[in-house]
């Protein structure tokens, strides 16, 4: 059983035991190949994200209703993808064993391949829908195969076509978008346009449930000027209130099984705005959830 951490995102004080959902940092950009810090976003974002209310009026929610554990920031060995994505995959897997939901926040975006590996294990059916600025389609990186720019390519190594939806998409090689077009992956570019028809469609089970996804959101999905805090800011993102009507449409839609937020580099945004943010989208996906 996890033990509590010392400061924890705001009323994600639950015991473990009660908890649903569990939140956990992953502190890792090794493989970030613009501008790094991603590795400070989780420690942020739990402090930070005092300055909110626990009560959203968008969902006429309170986080002091729900019960959720933050079982803190995972301990990263910087110099190695494989050991960070192995420390993830062992968090993720005590989460899911005790029959809870892991929310994992980053770090850069190659983080989502550690605690994937874990859902697809007892999920094999499981879907992605992947909301992003950029394809991370490539097969490699400058020959890197664990990086950023690869992660969604190497979780397709793992679930295969037609179960990868993607959404917000405005930045890739060509060769990335020839590549998902041509049934690898369902692309949606520039913003959340088919997301309802895209829920709506995947295979359900008797009880009326969606197969199980995996929901990862990279922060920049969002235009820079509302998240400039982030690597790779790409003009052309949505708002945020398109953001929250989105998450909350796959939240309400779909039978999550794990998900995470990551891309936050906090000093990019000496603001604090960005940080502000994301501490906001994390509230609405845990009273969505």
């Amino acid at each position: 059983m996890l033990e509590k951490n010392i400061e924890t995102f705001i009323a994600a004080d639950a015991e473990y035991t009660d908890a649903r959902i569990v939140l956990f940092g992953a502190p890792f950009d090794s493989t970030t190949s613009y501008r790094p810090g991603t590795r400070f976003g989780s420690r942020a974002i739990r402090s930070e994200s005092f300055g909110l209310e626990t009560y959203s009026p968008y969902q006429d929610k309170d986080l002091t209703d729900i019960s959720v554990f933050d079982s803190g920031d995972i301990e990263i060995r910087m110099g190695s993808s494989k050991m960070a994505l192995d420390a993830i995959s062992g968090r993720t897997a005590t989460i899911l064993d005790d029959g809870k939901i892991p929310f994992m926040i980053g770090g850069e975006h190659l983080v989502t391949l550690g605690a994937f590996r874990e859902v697809f294990k007892r999920y094999p059916d499981v879907h992605i829908i992947h909301f992003d600025a950029h394809t991370d389609l490539r097969q490699d990186y400058l020959g890197v195969e664990l990086s950023h720019a690869c992660v969604l390519r190497r979780c397709h190594d793992l679930v295969g076509d037609g179960k990868i939806h993607q959404f917000g998409i405005r930045s890739g090689e060509r060769e990335e978008f020839y590549w998902a077009a041509s049934g690898h992956t369902d692309l949606h570019k520039f913003n959340f346009n088919g997301l309802e028809e895209t829920v709506r469609s995947l295979p359900r089970g008797k009880d009326g449930k969606s197969v199980p996804v995996y929901f990862t959101i990279d922060l920049d999905v969002m235009d820079p000027s509302i998240f400039p805090g982030t690597g790779t800011p790409e003009a052309g993102g949505v708002q945020f209130l398109d953001l929250l009507n989105a998450l909350i449409t796959v939240c309400k839609g779909c039978n999550i099984v794990g998900l995470d937020v990551n891309e936050l580099s906090p000093a990019l945004d000496p603001s604090g705005v960005s940080t502000a943010v994301a501490c906001k989208v994390v509230r609405e996906l845990l009273l969505a959830l």
